[in-house]
């Protein structure tokens, strides 16, 4: 919760969002890719020697049927059976010519298993090509007999060896795999929802709200009940613990107003020097005042009243109560008419304990006069208030124990009386009514407080 700044609310991250979502769905899409390319791969590698065999077997039954066919049939008629062929079948018969460009078919082709089954079957003299003379066909060299010296090419058109074109395969591929992104987009937020959830409850719980509980339904895996079950019960017992220390610290508070009161009355009625009795009456306005920081912050544990506040207002009477002291000088810079929803009481106690902060700590080096800057502004959709002084400001790495209740660091900062109350019941009131609340140093010097609430308003008249 605490980098260079004291950021008090964060920001709930859907899980959709995250990083272990991308992680996870990057991952299995990279398996999934990988697994579908060997798949193909490896298919495509056993497929070619049964496919090479297949269109052998046909190649040598259309071969064996077009021999017998010319070999039997009537010279005279060979014409009209090599139209029909050619119209009916797509078989088109060519004399082989010593002079035809025949386009090579090499042992990395495709075509090479074919090839030698061919010669098997055929013989070895038996050739094929995928162009000869400039035209594209599945050509295939034979004779009519053994003794015949000519030989002829028995032209094929290649859709009929070919298995599905590659544009077919690509849009199964792609199918495919659009399918198997969903199925792991799923898995992955499968996988990640519980996580995120859990890591929202528990920001809610870091930033001061009560978070809702996690399911533990047999709906949820078995690890990931025993998370929630062991989360909520930890949220449980720290409730349960806050409720007691707060209910022990306003009873304890309010049992120590009686015995203060009857110190008071007996010192007036002594016989003590003036001075004697001014130091004991500073002593116990003190201890006055720290029995009520007390019972000002076991108030905050019960939910306070929501209302519409006119900020500007409010801070202009906290910079007029400020600057009645002899030794502070205020500088303020007040937007008028923004508005934002909470109590008045709580925000005007957050501004005192603000104020008070200040002029105890705040003073700058080799002076007596404290320098306190009240700044109110609109920023986007938020009431920004920024409380400066001039002290010596507070080490980053100390800003988010002060905002802890009974923490007074042991520098120039603490060395006034103190509960180490104040900036924890501000930071109470700034998780109540949803706001934000950052600690930083001046560029110069001192302690600049910023507290953001959102805006509810703005009278433009």
């Amino acid at each position: 919760m605490m980098n260079s700044e004291v950021q008090v609310n964060s920001i709930l991250t859907p899980w959709w969002k995250s990083g272990l979502f991308w992680r996870t769905f990057v991952l299995l899409s990279f398996l999934i890719s990988v697994s579908m390319g060997a798949w193909v791969l490896s298919f495509r590698m056993v497929e070619r020697e049964p496919m090479a065999e297949q269109a052998a077997n046909q190649l040598v039954s259309i071969v064996t049927i077009t021999r017998a066919a010319l070999t039997h049939s009537d010279p005279e008629l060979r014409r009209e059976l090599l139209f029909d062929l050619a119209s009916n079948e797509g078989i088109r018969i060519y004399t082989l010519e010593p002079t035809d460009e025949i386009e090579p078919i090499s042992e990395n082709d495709r075509w090479y298993i074919l090839l030698k089954i061919l010669q098997k079957k055929l013989g070895p003299s038996t050739k094929i090509s995928g162009k000869v003379n400039g035209i594209e066909s599945f050509w295939i060299s034979f004779k009519i007999d053994d003794e015949d010296e000519y030989e002829y090419w028995l032209a094929l058109p290649r859709g009929r060896l070919e298995g599905p074109a590659n544009w077919q395969w690509l849009w199964w591929a792609v199918a495919g795999f659009g399918l198997s992104l969903m199925g792991a987009g799923f898995i992955s937020g499968l996988i990640n929802r519980p996580l995120a959830r859990l890591a929202v409850a528990a920001r809610t719980f870091a930033s001061g709200q009560t978070p809702e509980m996690l399911p533990e339904t047999k709906t949820e895996s078995a690890e990931v009940r025993d998370a929630n079950h062991s989360f909520n019960q930890m949220v449980r017992e720290l409730e349960r613990n806050e409720k007691e220390r707060t209910e022990v610290l306003a009873g304890i508070s309010h049992d120590l107003r009686t015995p203060l009161t009857r110190i008071q009355l007996e010192l007036e009625m002594s016989s003590l020097s003036g001075e004697e009795k001014s130091g004991m009456e500073a002593d116990i306005r003190q201890m006055d005042a720290i029995v009520g920081q007390f019972l000002d912050y076991a108030r905050l544990s019960i939910p306070g009243q929501n209302e519409t506040v006119n900020m500007s207002l409010l801070l202009e009477k906290v910079a007029i109560e400020a600057a009645r002291a002899p030794d502070v000088l205020v500088q303020s810079s007040v937007e008028q008419n923004l508005f934002v929803r909470g109590n008045a009481t709580d925000f005007e106690r957050m501004f005192n304990n603000l104020v008070s902060n200040a002029e105890r700590y705040g003073r700058a080096e080799n002076t007596d006069l404290v320098e306190l800057g009240i700044l109110c502004r609109q920023k986007n959709e938020e009431v920004v208030i920024e409380i400066s002084d001039q002290g010596p400001g507070i080490s980053e790495e100390d800003r988010e124990r002060l905002l802890r209740p009974f923490i007074r660091l042991d520098n120039a900062r603490s060395q006034a009386n103190g509960s180490g109350l104040g900036l924890a019941i501000v930071n109470r009131i700034v998780q109540r009514y949803g706001g934000r609340l950052v600690l930083k140093n001046n560029v110069a010097s001192g302690l600049v407080v910023s507290v953001a609430f959102p805006l509810a308003g703005k009278d433009k008249s």
